[in-house]
């Protein structure tokens, strides 16, 4: 996938603006000729093991990359239907949330949720004056609905004048973003920055508009009022009717100048983008402002505080105000089937949320993760830099993802596993994929895509099968997603006999 300043987006992606902050390609449906029938919805006749065998090898053997698959029976004994290089190690792009996920479930439970807090600090006896502290706990899914909800309690308590507002992000200490990961990567929506007072996402929503051919993109901004202060470099063109069509969006990480690349057809679809958010903390505080004086409240000062509330006796201040995210089976909705990063990122950091302290969130947070995973019974190697898989340090093979599946299977959590996901020809990141195929509705899995690798993980039904196939090249190839769908479909031909 190319990446300048913003993911290589596909032109039709079903999404809002919030939708491109991952590492996915939703490609063509191309089939591979002469191997596969096109779209039938019958189920096709059942192949044995040593015709299975002859398929997939046909199709990885005709392939550049170097390929890692594994396919296990979905039963208490499960029985190999077919491996290829199942234990060595692959850059597992997203499928790396499988093991996010699977850890959070197990961990922190279905219902657990991430509150956010606003607490009223004491003053001296001898003065009314007002102090409130907005905390907030990594919920990566709050937005400026939310602000408004926790000002709109406030105003309810009478208040109309705050003397000093303090917005606590020290819920979570250390860095804001992954060091492995690429300097795209950060400039760009889709590896937002994480923190602890996490608003919108933490990226800036635009709308690209295609004008007269020959003209620049027009750019809207979802909120006017986040343009102040950018100087916008707009190096994109309108072409015609039948020309090609790219985008990449991205921000100077060093000062506020917002790059805009590419090119879109005449007439065509505007194409929303995003990028990530220079100083969160700070965009949250100010958007609280805002909300807050929505309700005719006035904030005299503001400022980030510099002492966390944990380190405040409890006696000294009372919460006035909350609102909670949806329980995590809801949040893993998001993080599967749309694939995420930031979500992903967040539940690591919840997962490594300990009383001691810890090296980073992030390394407790996979210290964590690899320790519930052992106890569900993953035993096979794989190493994490990150927990959203847009790092090329993680390395995992195809055997210790099914046997995350298979363990998910047996799972209290099987259910909200397994929903989490998309589904093939339906939904997410798989809604453009397999349809009308005998795949369709019948395969719920992990998409990953970065330059040179592609990956596709999950369970297929009929047979029930647990499945990993992962892929990685040298360069980018445009034949690998059609191949992969391609080797799920031969596996969906797979018959007991």
């Amino acid at each position: 996938m190319s990446r300048r300043f913003f993911s290589r987006r596909s032109r039709g992606s079903q999404s809002s603006w919030l939708r491109p902050w991952r590492n996915e390609a939703v490609a063509g449906l191309a089939l591979i000729s002469g191997l596969f029938p096109t779209a039938a919805t019958a189920q096709p006749e059942a192949i044995c093991r040593a015709e299975l065998s002859r398929q997939i090898e046909a199709i990885t053997d005709s392939s550049e990359a170097r390929w890692g698959i594994l396919a296990e029976s979905l039963e208490p004994n499960p029985r190999r239907v077919y491996a290829q290089n199942a234990d060595q190690l692959f850059i597992p792009a997203s499928n790396v949330k499988l093991l996010t996920t699977a850890a959070a479930l197990t961990v922190l439970g279905d219902r657990f949720r991430i509150r956010t807090s606003v607490y009223q600090l004491p003053s001296e006896a001898s003065s009314q004056e007002i102090s409130l502290r907005v905390v907030g706990r990594g919920d990566p899914s709050l937005t400026d609905i939310q602000l408004r909800q926790l000002a709109r309690q406030i105003a309810e308590r009478g208040i109309q004048q705050i003397d000093r507002l303090e917005a606590d992000d020290q819920y979570f200490q250390g860095v804001l973003s992954n060091p492995t990961w690429e300097q795209e990567d950060l400039e760009a929506g889709y590896g937002a920055p994480f923190n602890s007072l996490i608003l919108n996402q933490n990226a800036i929503g635009l709308t690209l508009i295609p004008q007269a051919v020959g003209q620049s993109l027009g750019i809207h901004w979802d909120d006017p009022t986040e343009a102040e202060g950018w100087q916008i470099v707009n190096r994109s063109t309108t072409v015609a009717p039948n020309g090609g069509e790219f985008l990449n969006v991205g921000r100077d990480l060093q000062q506020p100048i917002l790059r805009v690349e590419g090119q879109l057809r005449a007439g065509s679809a505007p194409e929303p983008v995003a990028v990530s958010i220079p100083d969160p903390a700070s965009y949250f505080l100010t958007q609280f402002q805002q909300a807050l004086a929505a309700e005719q409240i006035q904030v005299q000062q503001s400022e980030l505080a510099k002492v966390p509330i944990a380190d405040m006796p409890e006696t000294d201040m009372t919460e006035i105000s909350a609102v909670e995210s949806t329980p995590l089976n809801e949040l893993l909705i998001e993080t599967n089937q749309q694939s995420n990063n930031l979500y992903a990122e967040a539940l690591l950091r919840q997962l490594g949320k300990t009383p001691e302290p810890a090296a980073s969130p992030m390394e407790a947070g996979i210290a964590r993760l690899q320790s519930s995973l052992t106890q569900l019974g993953v035993r096979s190697t794989y190493q994490l830099a990150d927990g959203s898989g847009l790092s090329r340090q993680n390395q995992a093979s195809p055997q210790a993802l099914v046997e995350t599946l298979q363990a998910m299977h047996r799972s209290r959590y099987a259910e909200a596993y397994r929903n989490s996901l998309a589904t093939a020809g339906v939904s997410g990141t798989l809604a453009a994929r397999f349809k009308h195929t005998p795949v369709q509705g019948q395969f719920a899995g992990k998409t990953g895509s970065l330059r040179g690798v592609v990956a596709l993980s999950g369970y297929l039904q009929d047979p029930a099968l647990a499945v990993s196939i992962l892929t990685n090249a040298e360069a980018a190839s445009a034949n690998i997603q059609p191949q992969i769908d391609a080797v799920l479909k031969t596996l969906k031909r797979w018959g007991s006999c």
